[in-house]
């Protein structure tokens, strides 16, 4: 008779990082030769590694598999994810681990912040999980984060890509107050995938983030990322740039979506390269001050070229 151990370890998963493995089989298509990326391992990479461990940081760039960590890690630049590193939410897209969150560590700000002044960044992103376990969503501690960077490195700019706090203006407000150099929300999908994708969020109240963000602070820049390859349609795609663009966003990310596991959505298909280039010029004719759009494009991909664009496009009229 076979042992405990041994059942156990025979059954198939049903969970992967809190969400239930989905029914949908995977496809059997391979990922193009144009997403395929070298493995990370140089000297930049293994310093920021052994730097965010040292700290007892998160970055989104590893727990979102981000295609992009050897490149970014190796210049030196890295998102870093507040709030712990377990999400309230279960976006079907996204490879957070969901569940319940521990307690806020007030400890956390200052240690970013000495990252970014050990790192010499001149650009860092800070990020967190959704929080709606906190009656704030954990503004208050985007705030102080920012605030402990202001004071360790006060030449870093500093870009927040903060979630949606469930639709609270006063939370968003003491994100603003804090003075970021860019407000950043990702809208991530078309609205008739969101239900599907997003079902914690809302497509209106992503809008309404970055609406908010450009009349109470116009001179924040404000930015926003979208994923293809979920199911949605071209005309979908352009509906979505314009209600970004109407919504005053001025920067915008665009990148092809790919499954972290059997337990989020499955690829509907994959972009090719030049699709991307067309979107790219769709958006520059709607208006955006800077677009990046690519196969491996994610939302802090570049972060410190976009808000380099948008400093000097701001010196050239001011």
């Amino acid at each position: 008779m076979a042992t405990l151990d041994e059942r156990t370890a025979s059954a198939p998963a049903t969970f992967y990082r809190g969400r239930r493995i989905r029914p949908e089989p995977v496809p059997a298509e391979a990922k193009p030769r144009w997403l395929r990326v070298r493995a990370p391992g140089s000297t930049g990479y293994r310093r920021l590694k052994r730097l965010v461990r040292e700290q007892g940081l998160h970055t989104v760039c590893e727990e979102a598999n981000c295609p992009n960590i050897g490149e970014c890690w190796h210049h030196g630049t890295a998102t870093f994810m507040i709030l712990g590193g377990v999400c309230t939410r279960a976006c079907a897209y996204c490879n957070v681990e969901h569940g319940r969150p521990g307690p806020v560590d007030p400890g956390e700000p200052a240690r970013v912040a000495e990252a970014v002044r050990a790192l010499g960044l001149e650009h860092a992103v800070v990020t967190s999980v959704d929080r709606d376990d906190l009656d704030d969503g954990g503004a208050g501690v985007f705030a102080a984060t920012v605030a402990a960077i202001r004071s360790l490195a006060p030449d870093c700019r500093v870009e927040t890509l903060v979630p949606d706090f469930g639709g609270s203006a006063g939370a968003l407000d003491v994100v603003l107050t804090a003075g970021p150099d860019v407000l950043n929300h990702n809208l991530e999908t078309v609205r008739g995938q969101y239900r599907r994708a997003r079902p914690g969020g809302g497509y209106e109240r992503a809008l309404r983030v970055l609406a908010r963000a450009r009349r109470h602070r116009p001179r924040v820049a404000t930015k926003s990322g979208i994923m293809v390859g979920l199911g949605e349609t071209r005309d979908e795609l352009a509906a979505a740039l314009a209600d970004l663009r109407r919504a005053g966003c001025d920067i915008v990310t665009i990148g092809q979506y790919l499954r972290p596991s059997p337990a989020h959505l499955p690829v509907a298909r994959y972009y090719h390269p030049d699709e991307f280039a067309e979107l790219k010029e769709e958006a520059l004719g709607l208006g955006f001050r800077h677009v990046e759009s690519g196969p491996l494009v994610r939302s802090s991909y570049h972060a410190h070229e976009q808000a380099d664009a948008i400093a000097a496009a701001n010196r050239a009229t001011s």
